[in-house]
């Protein structure tokens, strides 16, 4: 059925090349935009357009034709929104009024008229000339029931922005929200940078990258998994106040909160702790969230998640007491982390070190339950190999979490800058990696010998994008917020 109608597209297509029209044809020149000529003309009655005349030409997407002998309605679709034209036959010049007959919901076509009320009040234009700017060969999904496979969905954005205007308003929602980050840095001062995509020695996380090459150097090169390294180098280098957001790659599994190529914010303040990051995460979510939908209120999915000021707050340790039962005296204790392992059907983490078996259990027992945006602090040091010591207890960092409906957010801590302690850390993974865990990260001397020139007391914080813009927009899969999210090919 499809392959009938192309062919009979094609035939129009020709059929306008016999008219002397280009089916692609690019000399059209567009002054308005319909969101401006409704948003100029909300209040104008017919008798004022009448009384006083507004010429517009504008252009767009045929989303709908509706014919009435010598009356055809055609709904145009712009970039930003929908405008009616009315085209008369009286009026229209008869070489235009022969286009409708080539004419089909998909084609682009340019419009120049009056600005009218209908006799039902709808603002539309009555139509002077009708140009076909592009021939469309394929067919929309039919109107009623769309596009509503999720698979073609994903792999044909593009005809998934053309019919669902909620993916739109998902994408425009996510296109505001960066915009807004950036103004929020901007007006503290931060500068933005851009740090390299390529790494000879990859870090910053603990994940598996991805591995490519460079054929005129010789060199082994990674797709970089976090940018924190490079960022701290430049706070080594007097830029106190740093923030990036970039793309960061991870070899991991595809799952509706993982795609191996995604966006963060990752940002770096000098003479800061991860205390005043915790205020300063509450005061950007708390106000995204209020430009954004006029509220600190969101809703997702069953839940209204309120990121009014302040979060709540949860150490790992009581963490672990309030949601796997640990008891409090026993948090460190090998056997009872391993017996609520158990009854939390965790298998494989007999030979965890602590701060691994620690936050298996919690996570296990605790992640999924935090819907309300929570800091969850005091992470074991094991399983921060960057992190700052807390002085209080030199088994735990200065780390928060962020979680918000029962997903990580966001990870901050007080920067580890004692360059003999980052040495010693990044041995303890090399030996971690040499015993099979191929997510411990790998020697950086040239990190380390940044350290040794020195750098200032610091605090850094990384926040997912994508992850956050699920949360804004209500959208259960990370492939929802992504316009081209990766795929296994075709067939």
């Amino acid at each position: 059925m499809e392959d009938t109608i192309i062919a009979q597209r094609r035939a129009k297509a020709a059929r306008l090349r016999e008219l002397g029209q280009h089916p692609y044809a690019n000399d059209f020149a567009v002054t308005h935009l319909a969101a401006d000529v409704h948003a100029a003309h909300a209040e104008s009655d017919a008798e004022a357009l009448e009384a006083n005349p507004v010429e517009v030409a504008y252009a767009g997407r045929v989303m709908a034709v509706r014919t009435f002998g010598k009356v055809v309605f055609v709904v145009v679709a712009d970039t930003s929104g929908r405008l009616q034209a009315n085209l008369f036959k009286k009026q229209l010049p008869d070489a235009d009024w022969a286009l409708l007959d080539v004419l089909d919901v998909g084609d682009f076509v340019g419009v120049v008229g009056t600005l009218m009320r209908t006799r039902k009040g709808e603002l539309s234009v009555q139509a002077s000339r009708l140009r076909i700017l592009t021939k469309s060969l394929r067919p929309l999904p039919e109107k009623w029931h769309g596009l509503t496979d999720v698979a073609t969905r994903y792999r044909q954005r593009y005809v998934d922005l053309i019919v669902n205007d909620r993916v739109r308003e998902t994408f425009r929602i996510r296109s505001e929200a960066v915009r807004y980050i950036r103004r929020f840095f901007d007006d503290r001062r931060y500068l933005e940078v851009e740090t390299p995509m390529l790494q000879a020695i990859y870090g910053g996380a603990a994940a598996k990258p991805f591995n490519t090459h460079h054929n005129a150097l010789d060199l082994p090169l990674f797709l970089r998994i976090a940018p924190e390294l490079n960022l701290k180098r430049l706070v080594v280098g007097g830029f106190h106040r740093v923030y990036e957001i970039n793309r960061c790659f991870r070899n991991e599994g595809i799952s509706t909160q993982h795609n191996p190529e995604f966006t963060t914010l990752e940002f770096y303040q000098a003479f800061a702790t991860y205390e005043d990051l915790m205020a300063l995460t509450e005061e950007l979510l708390s106000g995204l969230a209020q430009a954004i939908h006029g509220t600190t209120d969101v809703t997702y999915g069953e839940h209204t998640l309120s990121f009014a000021r302040p979060f709540r707050r949860l150490s790992v340790y009581d963490g672990l007491v309030e949601h796997a039962g640990v008891p409090a005296d026993r948090v460190t204790d090998r056997a009872a982390l391993l017996e609520a392992a158990g009854r939390l059907g965790l298998t494989q983490v007999d030979d965890l070190p602590l701060g691994y078996l620690q936050m298996e259990v919690f996570e296990a027992a605790a992640e999924h339950l935090l819907v309300q945006p929570t800091f969850v602090t005091d992470f074991p040091l094991d399983v921060s190999p960057l992190s700052r010591k807390k002085d209080a207890d030199p088994a735990l960092v200065d780390r928060f979490e962020l979680y918000a409906a029962g997903r990580e957010i966001a990870n901050a801590f007080s920067e580890l800058n004692d360059p003999d302690d980052q040495r010693s850390r990044f041995e303890a993974q090399v030996a971690q990696r040499a015993a099979g865990d191929d997510e411990a990260h790998p020697m950086d001397e040239d990190f380390v010998r940044a350290l040794e020139y020195g750098m200032p007391p610091t605090a850094g914080e990384g926040i997912g994008i994508d992850r956050l813009v699920m949360l804004l927009t209500d959208s259960p899969s990370i492939r929802d917020v992504l316009f081209f999210p990766l795929l296994r090919p075709e067939g």
